[in-house]
């Protein structure tokens, strides 16, 4: 069976702002690369976390089978939440350990959904560290962004 790695990321211009997320999703046999399929996406108002979150739930809602997979993200807020503070979550009724609410707890609750038909692992990696996957991924999260970033832009100079 074929290793499926995601190398996910998201971006955000302005916090909130138009954000974009990009998935490398690699099929490989060994060192052999078996398939490459890049994904994107955006919003025109949202921020990076929650792009970091629709990076990770598009790769997995990509596959049309239950897989073995590693996601590469690098960013802690994700992977932490993934394997840290989820179970937690859902335990509390999706409030966190000081009673409030969980903050993108819909998108939690779709990741959730999405890892469940599969058998997940989830690895962290340094982002802008030259990781070529990785940055192909953050490239694809600013083409995600790019067509709301213009709009944004547009709104703004229509205003003035």
């Amino acid at each position: 069976m074929p290793e499926i790695i995601a190398y996910t990321d998201g971006a955000c211009s302005g916090n909130p702002g138009p954000g974009g997320w990009g998935v490398l999703l690699v099929a490989r046999e060994g060192d052999r690369v078996l398939r490459e399929r890049e994904l994107k996406g955006g919003e025109a108002e949202t921020t990076n976390n929650r792009m970091e979150l629709m990076a990770a739930i598009a790769a997995l809602e990509a596959l049309k089978r239950p897989s073995k997979i590693t996601i590469v993200t690098d960013s802690a807020y994700l992977r932490n939440g993934i394997t840290d503070w989820l179970a937690k979550w859902k335990r509390n009724g999706w409030k966190t350990a000081a009673k409030k609410p969980v903050k993108n707890a819909d998108l939690w609750q779709r990741l959730d959904a999405a890892q469940a038909r599969h058998e997940v692992h989830w690895e962290w990696v340094k982002g802008h560290a030259g990781h070529p996957e990785n940055e192909r991924a953050d490239a694809l999260a600013r083409e995600g962004m790019a067509p709301f970033k213009k709009a944004a832009r547009r709104a703004q100079d229509d205003a003035s």
